[in-house]
């Protein structure tokens, strides 16, 4: 995957174009990552308008598309604005031909509109889901992933899990060393998969109490990761049974307390092999896991890579200042 199109047009939104641009558009070969060509590839060649005063001028026609490796589309800043059928004609035919194609945030409706989406899954940012599904009926719109994949087609959500798409598909097609090395310059956590729940406008807990005990509870919880800690433990920190616990945290946080707890652990195990030199038996411990055998089993799920590899990457790129952390708000309830 080394000829990247994206599909440029009036109207396209300049963070989607930065993002792709900032993955697929820099020479990277001192940090390991294969190089990338990429087109701005558009039904006319003139300067293009996008939002804010900007103006954006193609360097390659559609007909570029047959020959790249992987299409990405960027979300136009009002999704209701229709695509000229000779974009949607020839992102059928891209389709069609088995290359890639990928949509950032509303760059889905783009996709539905051409057809692809229908009778597949499909993702944008939550507040626009429900618009997207009453459009377009044929399309299996989730709210919750932050990125899906389905037949050779690419969706995200919103705003930020567009970076998460792109630095996916480097991974598949390169290697997680490659996509963590893209990240690491980007300053950008390189591992959230598309199985992370993205934020979801849930209402406040009704009971103010009740949320303040939670937000007590996991943060206990963060500063006790080393311990065998689980949901029994938890539900009695909170002065709750285990199941209205439980179902109090998955309202609040859009998660389970035990995926809360193995994303936290595998953040710190991700932090403790960038900043230390303990052993791995060492780190497993330290991160709260039972054993070493799980928690390579765990983290290499997460990840993508063994923490030994994870180590030895993270050495051989540095690391001046340490990476975001996962827990985003999804997990810290926020």
């Amino acid at each position: 995957m080394h000829r990247v199109a994206i599909v440029v047009q009036p109207g396209i939104r300049a963070f989607d174009l930065a993002v792709i641009t900032e993955v697929w558009g820099h020479d990277r070969g001192h940090s390991g990552v294969p190089p990338f060509e990429l087109r701005r590839c558009a039904l006319d060649t003139g300067p293009i308008p996008l939002p804010g005063g900007l103006t954006l001028t193609p360097d390659r026609g559609l007909d570029w598309l047959a020959d790249a490796d992987l299409v990405v589309v960027p979300a136009l800043d009002r999704p209701s604005d229709p695509t000229p059928e000779p974009v949607l004609a020839v992102l059928r035919d891209t389709h069609a031909r088995g290359i890639p194609v990928a949509a950032l945030c509303a760059g889905a409706f783009i996709l539905a509109e051409a057809g692809l989406l229908a009778g597949r899954r499909a993702v944008t940012h939550w507040s626009l889901a429900p618009a997207l599904a009453g459009r377009y009926p044929a399309v299996r719109v989730e709210e919750a992933p932050l990125y899906v994949g389905d037949d050779g087609l690419w969706t995200s959500a919103g705003v930020a899990s567009g970076i998460d798409l792109c630095l996916h598909l480097v991974r598949e097609a390169h290697g997680s060393e490659a996509a963590a090395a893209i990240a690491r310059s980007m300053v950008t956590g390189p591992f959230r998969t598309g199985e992370h729940a993205q934020y979801l406008d849930r209402p406040t807990p009704v009971a103010d109490r009740t949320a303040e005990a939670l937000a007590l509870v996991r943060e206990r919880a963060l500063g006790r990761l080393h311990e065998a800690l689980d949901v029994a433990t938890l539900a009695r920190w909170a002065g709750m049974s285990p199941r209205s616990f439980a179902r109090h945290f998955a309202a609040s946080t859009g998660t389970t307390p035990h995926k809360w707890l193995l994303g936290h652990r595998l953040d710190e195990a991700r932090k403790l092999l960038e900043r230390t030199d303990h052993p791995v038996t060492e780190v497993a411990r330290r991160a709260g896991f039972a054993s070493e055998v799980t928690f390579r089993q765990h983290f290499t799920s997460y990840v993508g890579t063994s923490p030994r590899a994870y180590r030895a990457a993270a050495t051989a790129l540095g690391s001046p200042e340490p990476p975001p952390n996962h827990a985003d708000s999804v997990r810290n309830g926020s």
